[in-house]
This record gives C-alpha cells, structure tokens and sequence, in this order.
C-alpha cells in the first residue's frame, strides 16, 4: 500500500521509469557457448552465403528470444527449404521440404516455441511492404557445428530465416538479400 501511495503522488516519473526498466529487463540472455569445428570436406552448404563453424571458435548459444509483440523486431536472412539447400533436414514441423517459391520461415529456438508456431502463419514487414508466411521450421540457437545442423553456428536469438519467396514479396532486390531488419507478428 505504501508504495503505491508513493508512485502515485509523490514520484509518478520515477515510477513510470522503472515500469519501463523492468520491461526492459525482460530480454534474452546467452545460455552457453559451444565450442566449433571444422566441417568434413563438403559438409557445410554455403548456398546463401550461409557461415560454416570454424574449429576452435565459440559460439553463443540462447534458450529464448526476445517478447514477440505486435512489432517483433527481428533480423530476416535467407535459407533454402529444399533437397539439398543451405536449411539442411526437412523442416522439423511436418518433416517435408518446401519450395523456395513458397513464402515460408525458421524462427529462432524462443520464438519457435517448442513448436508451437509450427504451420501457423506470421506476418513479415520490411522494405516497405509486408507478406504473410508460414512457419515450417526452427532455426536453432540452442545448438549448431554439428551435422545435424549442416556444420553451421547456432542461430541468433532473433532470427527470421526466410525463403527466396518472402524477399521477393517485400521487393528486396537480390543483390541485397541475406541480412535485413524487420517487424513481424502472429497473424489473427
């Protein structure tokens, strides 16, 4: 009671400021690290510019992402869904591989939410424009540098890894695809 008393008459900013520090605080911390190493010889696709484990470097690893909102802030990269692309296995929510015409997406290990994105559809702005897109597959930040994970690092906390299909729909030109900052949300 008398910290209410407090907020509400005496210091109404500094409590407003720490309402905002606290949601701030609400992030997504590293979990661990795990320690790379060199690939065999052609086990790292790098079909878009995708990055192999490089012996002996450390790599972070995260459990979450940051709060999904209705303005996620995210970093869209580029990833194949096909036999034989940079995604590596069939994607984890049907097990299928899908064409890179189709507007589909990974999302990092948080926001995958043990699966509970799967199949379900987000929408992406960017550039302008906006698309709609369904999720087919967690990109993994809890693990990588392994052949499970095609050699490659974990993924960043906060990653929309998309199909050629999502870039074309916001109009990105393709010499500027692989990296680019976004919004998404959960469609209605």
């Amino acid at each position: 009671m008398k910290k209410q008393v407090i907020c509400s008459t005496v210091f109404p900013l500094l409590c407003i400021l720490l309402l905002f520090l606290s949601v701030e605080a609400q992030t997504c911390s590293p979990s661990g690290k795990i320690k790379g190493k060199t690939p065999p010889p052609g086990q790292c696709n790098q079909e878009n510019d995708s990055d192999c484990c490089k012996d002996g470097k450390w790599y972070t690893t995260y459990k979450c992402s940051p709060p999904v909102s209705s303005q996620t802030k995210a970093t869209l990269t580029l990833n194949s869904f096909e036999p034989d692309g940079d995604g590596g296995a069939p994607s984890e929510c049907d097990n299928q591989y899908h064409s890179d015409d189709d507007p589909v997406v990974a999302l990092s290990t948080g926001w995958y939410n043990n699966g509970k994105r799967c199949l379900n559809y987000i929408n992406i702005r960017g550039n302008g424009r906006s698309v709609r897109a369904k999720v087919v597959d967690e990109c993994d930040s809890t693990m990588g540098c392994d052949s499970d994970h095609d050699y490659q690092p974990p993924c960043p906390k906060n990653i929309v890894d998309a199909s050629k299909a999502v870039w074309k729909a916001l109009g990105v030109p393709e010499s500027d695809w692989g990296g680019m900052d976004i919004y998404w949300s959960d469609t209605d």
